[in-house]
């Protein structure tokens, strides 16, 4: 005769059961529409990526991955929307670099985005280029750099906002390549791009998506890429690290993370998935268009790059001298 089944082994049969549900339901992961944070307006950069990437994991999950823009302060309003957001795995942050730059520029920042946030893969990066005013008598970025030093202090530069990549990527070059230049902030790419055209500024570094239209009607002369090889979408246009600065690279890289806390079976789940679509032909045509260059990672390779990138934005901010409340 069997003997009677302990409570301590009940027990462990209960807790597996349970253990076991939850893994099933891990693994059925998603099983409704998961939302994707954009903290930038409709239509930029950001949310142009997202989008493509959106549809292409609607269509290998079976559920909608719906785009939510919460712009403002630089990122921060979506950043700290998912930072606070339940961790159970239907909300993401669809972050850029701005993620990296904000604790060094924000001195009472909301949320700790390596504390409060999950990494789950880097997606793509935007190489940024160097454009002037077709009046500047100038063809090349080397022409450009000496013309610049032969004038310091009376050219201006402008960009998409104080402590946003497009500042930073041309506080940097001008540091490095000795040039004195007054900064003009504006509230987004359009008016910059805008003021650029008509000679209110005379150089920008925008990136490579906001400017390829520009350049292909030749309402402003492109110099020079901030990526590592030449992008395809100009093939023409050489790069700042094969002409006056070897090594100089910068970009507007992007990624998803998720609030802490996000089962990490969700976390693994959700990274092959992304990287699923980020080798798909027409993602990656559509990536190309835009002047994008996929990336993809693990979590943890994602989770390293944004701690060394937060410290290195925090050098180059406080070189640039620029704090946001």
């Amino acid at each position: 005769m069997n003997k009677p089944t302990s409570k301590a082994a009940i027990a462990l049969l209960l807790v597996a059961g349970v253990l076991a549900s939850a893994s099933a339901q891990t693994t059925d992961w998603p099983t409704r529409a998961v939302t994707m944070v954009v903290p930038f307006p409709p239509g930029g950069p950001t949310d142009l990526i997202a989008r493509v990437l959106a549809k292409q994991l609607t269509d290998q999950l079976g559920q909608t991955f719906v785009i939510d823009n919460k712009g403002g302060a630089n990122g921060n309003i979506g950043g700290q929307a998912v930072a606070s957001a339940k961790p159970d795995g239907y909300t993401a942050l669809y972050n850029t670099s701005s993620l990296a730059l904000s604790p060094s520029l924000y001195k009472d920042l909301s949320y700790n985005p390596q504390k409060d946030l999950v990494a789950v893969t880097t997606t793509a990066v935007v190489p940024l280029v160097l454009v002037v005013n077709n009046k500047l008598p100038v063809n090349t970025i080397q022409e450009f750099i000496a013309y610049a030093k032969k004038n310091p202090g009376k050219l201006a530069y402008g960009s998409s906002g104080n402590g946003n990549i497009t500042h930073l990527g041309a506080f940097l070059l001008n540091q490095a390549t000795g040039i004195d230049a007054v900064h003009v902030p504006y509230r987004g790419s359009s008016p910059a791009m805008t003021d650029l055209v008509g000679g209110q500024i005379q150089y920008d570094t925008n990136t490579l998506n906001d400017t390829v239209p520009f350049i292909r009607d030749k309402r402003v002369k492109a110099l020079a890429v901030t990526s590592a090889a030449r992008s395809p979408v100009l093939p023409d246009v050489p790069t700042v690290s094969e002409t006056v600065l070897p090594g100089f690279e910068m970009g507007a890289w992007q990624g998803i993370v998720m609030p802490v806390g996000t089962d990490a079976a969700i976390v693994k789940k959700f990274n092959a998935e992304v990287l699923k679509a980020l080798k798909t032909p027409s993602v990656l045509k559509q990536l190309e268009d835009q002047g994008a260059q996929a990336l993809g990672s693990t979590p943890e390779e994602y989770r390293d790059y944004l701690a060394s990138e937060v410290k290195r934005f925090a050098k180059i901010v406080k070189d640039a001298g620029v704090t946001l409340n």
